[in-house]
């Protein structure tokens, strides 16, 4: 039996099972023959895709008057060498014009055009080149190098409006689904190339965990260029490649489409993206917290710190709250939260829950916009009270591997403490305790127990004893290190 036959075969009796099943008769996707050719789509693609070159003024170093040969006093060519370098060597740097490749992208038919920000920054000259070789000049509307996009207008001839693309809804993107991505490979101008999602969700670095993966071939020069579906709909922008070699390896990465006509939108209105704020600090919610503060599972984010004055405190967002809804979204854990914040337009008011006291809270936040560096604390201490004797209030509790002790003058200053630091000090970490597997160190302060504050070791035994009592079966604190407030649950030894 032939290889087609026994395909058909296999297709045949497979459609057969499922009927006899008593099952829809319509074809399942898998048993569907797959489309003989892209072309059809692709002529229609193809000119709302460009290629673009840029230009730059680059340093080079130019000859220089300690660089001229040393010749013999007298000699007929001194005169000459030296006014060669003092007209050339005089100036420390000459100039040469550096180039560079990638691709782009129609977002509107008025002329704006998506790429990467990598592709253009630092340019002083970008020309866009269309697929019928029109070339023309584009000017920078914005970009943003965190999300490493760039918006480019330029003006269409005779005032016609510019094929566009069409965006495609990239969260609905599923890993073997085909994609098709076309660009300017290494400068040889448009060129087409096809393969699957091979993943989602992939992280190149800290701005970013949210990258399509593909096997489609993707080069140097590919970078801005689109990532289509089979619906002709862009669902990515390629971005970057894994490969030894540097060139196609079948790891390509590209930027969904949904992050990026939010970004695109943001710099066409203001030539920059304005991040969300809400001024807090979070930690993960893990089993053992979920536990202590009575909630169903480990979700959202734990506050452990909310910012004087800001978005959070003026919608009474309170240290202890854990954040389970954000703008109508579910905070499912640490890594995405970031996202969500970052993403809400600056300005909106939005829904946010948070789990307070046992129950779910509602609360109406109005986002701020995110600064670009955090502002260093430079809060000049006042002077030194004299050191007091230091009063050994001193607490080991075996359970939990800690060595506790009252803050003093002492004990600021051996473990570099500010005069505001109050609480209870941990002088030491039984190894292989509970406390020791939640990184607790000596120098860390404890501020809370069971979220009620404490200032002896004595207050925090009578707390861990009663939880003890009461069959828990972990104990919440809030930590300070170094000014880094966090939460840690350790789990209570029976």
């Amino acid at each position: 039996m032939i290889l087609a036959d026994f395909q058909g075969y296999f297709r045949g009796a497979a459609l057969a099972a499922i009927a006899s099943l008593g099952l829809a008769a319509a074809e399942p996707a898998w048993a569907r023959q797959p489309s003989e050719s892209f072309s059809e789509l692709v002529d229609k693609l193809m000119p709302t895709v460009v290629n673009i070159t840029t230009t730059q003024n680059v340093p080079q170093q130019g000859p220089r008057l300690r660089d001229m040969p040393q010749l013999p006093p007298g000699s007929p060519f001194e005169e000459l060498f030296k006014e060669f370098f003092d007209k050339r060597g005089g100036e420390e740097q000459q100039k040469r014009r550096g180039t560079s490749l990638g691709s782009g992208f129609v977002i509107d038919g008025d002329g704006y055009i998506v790429t990467n920000n990598h592709v253009i920054q630092g340019a002083e000259d970008i020309t866009v080149i269309f697929r019928d070789d029109t070339q023309l000049k584009a000017k920078l509307i914005g970009s943003d190098s965190r999300i490493d996009l760039a918006v480019l207008k330029v003006e269409p001839p005779n005032k016609k409006p510019l094929p566009a693309v069409k965006w495609g809804d990239s969260d609905k993107a599923r890993v073997g689904d085909w994609v098709i991505a076309i660009g300017n490979p290494f400068g040889m101008g448009h060129s087409v190339t096809a393969g699957i999602i091979s993943a989602r969700g992939r992280s190149l670095n800290d701005s970013l965990d949210d990258y399509l993966q593909t096997d489609a071939a993707i080069n140097k020069g590919n970078s801005g260029g689109p990532l289509f579906n089979t619906d002709g709909e862009v669902i990515g922008v390629n971005t970057a490649i894994y490969s030894p070699s540097g060139t196609n390896a079948g790891l390509a990465f590209s930027i969904p489409s949904n992050l990026v006509k939010q970004v695109a939108d943001q710099l066409r209105e203001f030539g920059k993206v304005k991040r969300g704020w809400i001024g807090v600090s979070y930690q993960s919610v893990t089993d053992d917290i979920a536990d202590s503060f009575g909630l169903d599972r480990a979700r959202g984010v734990l506050v452990a710190n909310v910012t004087a004055d800001g978005p959070a405190a003026k919608a009474g967002v309170k240290r202890n709250d854990i954040i389970i809804s954000f703008a109508g979204q579910d905070v499912l854990d640490l890594r995405r939260f970031p996202k969500i914040v970052a993403n809400a337009r600056v300005g909106n008011t939005v829904d946010v829950v948070v789990w307070r006291g046992g129950k779910e809270v509602p609360l109406k936040l109005r986002v701020g916009e995110q600064e670009e560096a955090e502002k260093q604390n430079t809060s000049a201490q006042g002077g030194k009270k004299p050191a007091e004797p230091d009063q050994a209030v001193t607490s080991t509790i075996e359970q939990l591997g800690l060595s506790l002790q009252k803050v003093t003058d002492q004990l600021r200053e051996r473990y570099g403490l500010s005069d505001q630091v109050k609480g209870v000090i941990i002088t030491k970490v039984a190894p292989n305790s509970p406390a020791a597997e939640k990184q607790l160190q000596a120098g860390d302060v404890i501020l809370e127990v069971d979220q009620k504050p404490v200032t002896s070791p004595q207050e925090v035994t009578d707390l861990v004893t009663k939880l003890q009592q009461q069959k828990k079966r972990s104990v919440l604190l809030f930590v300070e290190r170094q000014g880094d407030p966090r939460f840690a649950a350790l789990r209570l030894q029976k």
